[in-house]
């Protein structure tokens, strides 16, 4: 037989190869969606994908994925979307359905002590489902909803059928509801304040187009924040535009200013001014600007007067006048380590150009996060370039794109999570399940009102790696001892996955059908496998479904659809909306058959969008969302809540650990969790060809300045033991210039790797950063997490090297 594209005589195995994969898209669509022609004609072994890192078209051959090859319209194509073969075959894969040798034994009377260690069993997806089925219902049945917890949205596969986070609320839904997450890890704290203070969360809100600021901005201010690492990822699927743009400024010679304590790889790519102060201390240093444009009368007391509220509430702690000290540049020298000198030329320089102040969202995962971006945004409004083109401020360019004019498309919806019954128990702050777990019915204050903990003995987690997410790997470890049960969906034998007592094996983007689009909505694109799951893997909308009917309650989850029948229906109603808009859209059998991206084009109103133009042309008719309808630099609303580590105005308060505590004398190191180069967060990790770009000695590497390693005997290459009093970390040495002295850079995300596995005190062979971070809240606000606050100690690793095992199955799953 002849392939009829090539000509080619193909081989036994390639036609055996075409055969299988024509039955797959025949179980996938049905005979309705594959003519007579087309289920003769020799099915492709090409897919396209689309990752929260890159879109490409994926090549298989004898059922294995072996080439990736980028989106044509992908402007900075990342080794993480061309090493897409070894994300989907690794040996890291879950292939079976697990449960704990001790739990499949003694059920939820097993002993939990050997969660993270316990051998595992392979069990039938009945077998599996079930268990699942059993305890969700008894611990429901004996505890109430509030015993069950559907741990933390994360990040994973990307499309509109198999989102993890809604499928897990729709079977939540239906079962009455189970305790969930409020907030995020990534901007916990800002998304929090900024309602208070702009009547939004701001962090994930349309900002002004690129195009404005290529064409106004004569000084762009990156406060915090890496985006040439950070724009790598995106959600949805990335063309990367942001990067172009960023080379663009560039390119035109803007002058760029980086305030960070590292001289990160975006300081280094594309140039620019480099100010490092003390990690935490940024509030200071604004508060030094502030003082500096009052001083010299560079304040625009007309914006403030017209567009905001409480700057003269504000003013008499920036001057001093009601604690007795001025925020002078001097005064922020003392806290921050910027020279007085630099801080005033900084001041000088926002203050007589048209400058956009950008700012990252690592400077607000940290002890008092909420006080940053509120500064920021009070120094914006004494600028008063708010809403003008260029000038202002933005906590979103830096992630996922944001600034990428939006073009004019249909809208695809996506699964839905349904609605949450009267029954749902209240929701608790995200960042604060460990303690919840530890401490169930203690009370915490979060913004405004009390939340008591519940007595959780059941955790759900469908579609997050918390053991390498949530600080404080220790307390984290000793919480999930706690519950009756744990269940784990994953791809991978991440370090929750080796927590679990029942895990699910899921479908890696390859496998799926599904649908999504492009940040900028330029692109609506298929999600087309190239091979059939592989293993005994399920799709994510799959896995759930199969649950759900041992539950009872398949037929109400499922509403009779397939997956593949949800993405039909999902691209029929963006093509009713396309002809609602006047734009006209293929059919969904010609769509899925071609297997190309849908293009549609960007408007000109698109190109020159400026962020609060409205509200600065008309603040009366364009009110914002807070009480008084202006931007408020002194809330009334946080003043009746009388917190003692959150004022009702922007104000800089020493973190529980920062350079300038009594407790730097025993850990002299301020420790960053930055966002790695080569993965998002943690998924990535387990790609060895990703982790030969920057491992060092196998390890995780740490940024340490000559300086501080010189003074340790440590040379660029050592493995050297990280700790503090929460734990100890092995990690490869990177001695640097590119680092101020005193602090060091561990990325998040690393795998951890207990060399003896379930002791919560134990050594991490490879270097997981969140061993060593502090699980407290941001303050009675917001209670986010504070990943950038944690001081630590380093030397030179002397004994044996223990092998790192994280990245291989447990030998009992293998």
């Amino acid at each position: 037989m002849k392939d009829p594209k090539t000509n080619h005589e193909l081989t036994r195995r390639e036609f055996m190869g075409y055969t299988a994969a024509a039955g797959v898209a025949a179980s996938l669509f049905g005979p309705s969606m594959l003519g007579t022609a087309q289920a003769a004609a020799p099915a492709t072994n090409a897919g396209s994908c689309a990752t929260f890192w890159g879109i490409c078209k994926l090549q298989a051959k004898n059922g294995q994925v072996v080439k990736a090859e980028p989106f044509a319209h992908d402007s900075s194509v990342n080794e993480m979307t061309t090493n897409m073969p070894g994300f989907v075959h690794s040996p890291a894969r879950i292939k079976y359905p697990m449960v704990r040798k001790g739990f499949l034994k003694d059920g939820y009377k097993s002993d939990t002590s050997e969660r993270g260690k316990g051998e595992f069993v392979r069990v039938s997806w009945d077998k599996a489902a079930e268990l699942i089925a059993d305890n969700l219902k008894r611990v429901i049945k004996t505890y109430g909803q509030d015993a069950v917890y559907a741990t933390p949205s994360g990040w994973y596969n990307l499309g509109k059928v198999h989102a993890a986070g809604a499928c897990t609320s729709r079977l939540s839904n239906l079962m009455g509801g189970f305790v969930r997450a409020m907030g995020d890890y990534s901007t916990g704290a800002t998304q929090v304040i900024m309602p208070h203070v702009l009547g939004n969360m701001e962090v994930y809100s349309r900002q002004t187009s690129w195009p404005v600021i290529l064409d106004n901005s004569k000084v762009v201010v990156f406060w915090g924040g890496n985006p040439m690492n950070t724009l790598r990822i995106s959600w949805p699927a990335p063309t990367h535009k942001g990067i172009e743009y960023l080379k663009e400024l560039k390119k035109r010679g803007t002058r760029l200013i980086f305030i960070d304590p590292t001289r990160s790889e975006s300081v280094q790519e594309l140039g620019g001014e480099w100010i490092a102060p003390k990690p935490n201390t940024d509030v200071a240093m604004m508060l030094g600007v502030a003082y500096t444009i009052q001083e010299k009368g560079l304040t625009d007391q007309t914006f403030l007067e017209d567009y905001t509220t409480g700057f003269d509430k504000f003013l008499p702690y920036l001057m001093g006048k009601s604690d007795g000290q001025p925020k002078t540049p001097e005064w922020a020298e003392s806290v921050c380590g910027v020279p007085a000198k630099t801080i005033r030329d900084l001041a000088d320089t926002i203050a007589k150009n048209r400058s956009m102040l950008f700012s990252g969202w690592g400077i607000q995962r940290a002890d008092h996060g909420e006080q940053p971006h509120w500064m920021l945004v009070t120094l914006a409004c004494m600028l008063g370039q708010i809403g003008l083109p260029g000038g202002g401020f933005s906590i979103g360019h830096m992630y996922s794109n944001q600034g990428t004019p939006f073009a004019d498309a249909p809208s695809v919806p996506g699964m839905s999570g349904g609605k949450t019954p009267s029954t749902a128990p209240a929701p608790i702050p995200t960042a604060r399940n460990i303690d919840m777990l530890l401490n169930p019915g203690k009370t915490i204050d979060y913004n405004g009102r009390k939340v008591t903990y519940p007595d959780i003995k059941m955790l759900y987690n469908g579609f997050s790696n918390s053991h390498t997410r949530q600080p404080q790997r220790e307390s984290a470890v000793r919480a999930w001892k706690k519950p009756e049960c744990i269940v784990v969906h994953e791809m991978f034998w991440t370090p929750t996955a080796r927590m679990a007592d029942i895990v699910l094996p899921i479908s890696t983007m390859a496998e799926c059908a599904d649908i999504t689009t492009s940040e900028d909505g330029r692109f609506i694109i298929p999600l087309k496998p190239c091979i059939e799951p592989q293993y005994e893997s399920k799709p994510t909308y799959d896995a759930f479904a199969f649950v759900a009917d041992k539950l009872g309650i398949g037929d109400k989850y499922t509403e009779g659809k397939t997956g593949e029948q949800w993405l039909e229906s999902f691209y029929n109603q963006a093509v009713a909306d396309g002809k609602r808009k006047g734009i006209g859209m293929p059919s969904f059998k010609e769509f899925w058959d071609k297997g190309k991206a849908l293009e549609f084009k960007v408007p000109e109103k698109s190109q020159s969008w400026v962020r609060y133009s409205d509200y600065r042309e008309d603040p009366l008719l364009e009110p914002l969302g807070t009480p008084s309808g202006k931007i408020e630099i002194y809330s009334k609303t946080i003043e009746k809540m009388g917190y003692d580590d959150c004022k009702a105005y922007p104000s800089w308060i020493e973190p529980a650990e920062w350079l300038g505590s009594e407790k730097a004398k025993a850990y002299p190191l301020h420790m960053l969790t930055s966002h790695p180069r080569h993965r998002l967060h943690s998924q990535n990790n387990h790609v060895q060809a990703l982790r030969k770009l920057y491992t060092v000695k196998d390890r995780e590497p740490i940024w340490i300045s000559t300086e501080d390693a010189k003074a340790r005997g440590i040379k660029d290459g050592d493995v050297v033991r990280v700790y503090n009093e929460r734990g100890s970390v092995l990690a490869g040495a990177m001695v640097t210039d590119n680092i101020r002295s005193g602090v060091v850079r561990l990325c998040e995300g690393g795998w951890y790797d207990p060399v003896e596995p379930g002791n919560p005190k134990s050594l991490c062979a490879y270097g997981s950063a969140n061993v060593l971070t502090l699980d407290i809240g941001s303050s009675k606000l917001a209670q986010a997490v504070v990943g950038n606050t944690s001081l630590v100690q380093i030397e030179k690793y002397t004994g044996k090297l223990p092998a790192v095992s994280v990245f291989e199955a447990p030998k009992s799953a293998q």
